[in-house]
């Protein structure tokens, strides 16, 4: 398997690229107190004394948000740790009150896990996953609001994040890609993260290193909060290049915090290593050492969900679908689920194709997901059934599919109101034949004297006729005859 490389101006160079991906789980209440975790609140709504920081306020773990990261980790075929532990990571910051974040720096509750991402070009990519840590998420300070002024808003302060941090395994932007992608797409089959990450509750640092082919790492240089799967692919690029550039140009690359401009394309210093905040680590004293039983671990995974995967090999076994349109499939668990609505009774085939092709365009052109279709999951198998049944011709199909967007009905009564039915009359095919033929006795001599294809002309000419009612398999036979 090659490796990805990058031409600089004097040779090739090889990028290596490790993620710390944030999830926000999917809680009610927050990872120590009991205060609402929902998105969207009124700012400073969803706050506790213990999320304030108030004097004396002692954290009560959150077991639901433990059984989530549990859940996740097992997702990630990673191993789940009975004994774990929470530390305090120490940095001043106006929207974290405390002066200290909770976290798992020593002793975290999920490692040795890893994921498997298909390449553009069919190869498989496994890539590891060093351990999952649970923490709290700090406040979010508000700019530009007052000039001159910064406001706090302390809604997402504790609430329960996992932190997922893979090996330095990735050699591309695209294995990059792939990876968050992949990762997304597990935590919402799980229901242990929405994946959202526009909203936040999903977002990436991105650890980025290039060196020669054969030499050992280069310098590494982290860059912070990247919320999109297209920003995370441009951010490898961007900085890669970057490195390649100051490396050809004599200048050191110096292992720096940076962040990403997405309208410049382009990452710019944070903060040096020398200017690091020094979080002195150090064991929580108001928390006691986490310790899972056996049974819970047992229960979780007995009602783990089927993963895509697991999902893509049964798709591929039971509905005979090729690979990519399976891995296509499985790719938002919504969009499996509309499939298997859709395939039922139906041709699966078809019914991915259909999908794949005309429903993804309809709904990449409106900018809405699965989940916003303006055609049901089970007026797309009805309609894929028609064709099936020969009721309609595949053309006329793209019609009612056509119609079907725009007035919300089903096929059924499309094709009713529309006067759309297939026509499998022989004698009313024959007779539309008969006037064609007798129509272009020039195009029936060439015909006969071996213009093969014009046989696709005649059956246009007479489906124009019948309007593209006519069955396109009756219609080919009954011309063959006719001409032969």
């Amino acid at each position: 398997m090659a490796r990805y490389t990058i031409e600089g101006r004097t040779g090739a160079w090889e990028v290596v690229v490790g993620l710390e991906v944030h999830c926000q789980v999917i809680t009610k209440s927050k990872l120590f107190s009991g205060a609402s975790a929902v998105f969207g609140d009124s700012q400073n709504c969803s706050v506790s004394t213990i999320d304030a920081g108030y004097p004396g306020m002692l954290p009560v773990i959150n077991q639901y948000a433990v059984e989530q990261t549990v859940r996740t980790g097992l997702g990630i075929n990673g191993k789940i740790n009975k004994y774990s532990a929470f530390d305090r990571k120490n940095y001043f910051y106006a929207d974290l009150p405390t002066g200290y974040q909770i976290s798992q720096f020593f002793h975290p509750i999920v490692t040795d896990g890893w994921l498997e991402v298909t390449r553009e070009n069919g190869e498989v990519k496994k890539i590891g996953i060093e351990r999952i840590h649970i923490e709290q998420d700090a406040g979010k300070s508000i700019h530009g609001q007052v000039k001159g002024k910064t406001f706090i808003d302390l809604n997402r302060a504790g609430v329960t994040l996992m932190e997922i941090v893979t090996k330095p395994e990735m050699e591309s932007p695209e294995d990059a890609g792939n990876f968050v992608r992949k990762l997304r797409a597990i935590v919402r089959y799980l229901g242990t993260c929405d994946g959202n990450m526009d909203e936040g509750s999903m977002r990436c640092d991105v650890n980025v290193s290039v060196n020669r082919p054969g030499d050992g790492f280069g310098t590494r240089v982290e860059v912070k909060n990247v919320n999109s799967i297209r920003f995370v692919k441009e951010a490898v690029e961007v900085e890669a290049r970057r490195q390649i550039d100051a490396y050809e140009s004599g200048e050191p690359v110096t292992q720096e915090t940076r962040l990403f401009d997405s309208d410049k394309l382009e990452t710019r210093a944070m903060r040096s290593k020398e200017f690091a905040i020094d979080y002195r680590y150090f064991p929580d004293p108001d928390l006691v050492t986490l310790v899972l039983a056996d049974d819970m671990v047992a229960r979780i995974r007995d009602t783990m969900p089927e993963l895509p995967d697991a999902k893509k090999q049964r798709f591929i076994d039971e509905y005979k679908l090729t690979e990519y349109d399976a891995r296509q499939l499985v790719s938002e668990k919504e969009v499996a689920e509309y499939f298997e609505t859709a395939a039922k009774g139906n041709d699966a085939k078809k019914v991915a194709n259909w999908i794949l092709g005309d429903l993804f365009a309809l709904l990449n052109s409106e900018g809405k997901d699965i989940t916003e279709s303006p055609i049901s999951a089970e007026n797309l198998g009805k309609l894929v059934g028609l064709i099936g049944n020969n009721t309609i011709s595949g053309k006329i199909a793209k019609d009612v599919f056509a119609i079907m967007e725009k007035k919300k009905k089903s096929p059924e009564v499309i094709v009713e109101e529309q006067g759309l039915k297939q026509v499998s009359d022989t004698g009313a095919i024959e007779a539309e034949i008969d006037k064609v033929i007798a129509a272009n006795p020039d195009k029936v001599s060439e015909y006969k004297g071996g213009k093969d294809k014009l046989l696709g002309w005649f059956v246009g000419q007479v489906m124009a006729a019948t309007k593209g009612k006519a069955n396109p398999g009756i219609l080919n036979e009954m011309l063959k005859k006719k001409l032969g």
